[in-house]
């Protein structure tokens, strides 16, 4: 059977850990290394880190700060984040990524999902899907391609991807909940695993993400920076109300 996942996420902006409000009104919350080592500690199913500045300024990752989180913590890591090319994943998986996200490049360069897949394996290949006001947003917010997001969901999946990371921008540092009606019209639409992100605020809306957005996965940041909560009482709090996540 299933098991949900809970995965913090923590956003990069030269090399600081930063939290926004609709992908916009930056501020810094601290030492992404040191967050990571609490997050390890406190067995968060994964971690997803998202340089959000390397696409906008067309820069490469941070590669070296990806050897050194990977270094300190033990559970799976996935990284995006100005991701151009197959080199550039086969370096991040090198320095220590278990699993790559890629939002700008899936849609500006041709056949980058299907060669990666193929290369990588498809459960390498998470593809990042940020969405506001119906349509697929990339650059980090900053440009609307006006594609659906369902059917860019399926056109990812079908390019090979094996995941999809969702983002409300709308919903994003609200802490208002998740837009369930999106991530479940991407979540029936596809067979891989959908992770909801933007908007949680309560170990409900978790609950919410999962029972009637169909996630298979809730990530969250503002309710783990600036709450009493924790990947631990969430897990307690949804094993509680009847999800499957682990032990």
């Amino acid at each position: 059977m299933l098991k949900y996942r809970i995965i913090p996420t923590l956003l990069l902006k030269d090399g600081r850990m930063v939290k926004s409000r609709q992908f916009a009104n930056y501020r810094d919350v601290g030492n992404p290394v040191t967050a990571a080592k609490i997050y390890d500690a406190q067995r968060a199913d994964e971690l997803i880190f998202l340089d959000i500045s390397a696409s906008r300024e067309g820069r490469s990752i941070l590669f070296d700060f990806i050897k050194e989180v990977s270094a300190e913590c033990f559970m799976p890591l996935g990284v995006g984040g100005g991701i151009r090319s197959v080199a550039d994943i086969h370096t991040l998986l090198k320095q220590g990524a278990d699993k790559v996200a890629i939002n700008t490049a899936a849609y500006e360069v041709p056949g980058l999902i299907k060669k990666a897949a193929e290369v990588f394996g498809s459960s390498t290949i998470v593809v990042s899907i940020d969405v506001k006001n119906s349509t697929v947003w990339i650059k980090g917010g900053a440009t609307d391609t006006q594609a659906d997001p369902v059917l860019y969901a399926k056109k990812m999946e079908a390019a090979g991807a094996g995941e999809i990371f969702l983002t409300s921008i709308d919903r994003d540092g609200m802490m208002s909940g998740y837009d369930l009606d999106l991530v479940r019209s991407v979540a029936d639409a596809v067979s891989i695993p959908v992770i909801a992100s933007g908007g949680a605020g309560t170990l409900e809306d978790l609950k919410q993400g999962i029972e009637e957005g169909h996630a298979s996965a809730v990530a969250a940041a503002s309710i783990f920076h600036f709450t009493d909560q924790s990947p631990i009482k969430a897990r307690k709090y949804l094993a509680d109300h009847g999800v499957n996540v682990r032990p």
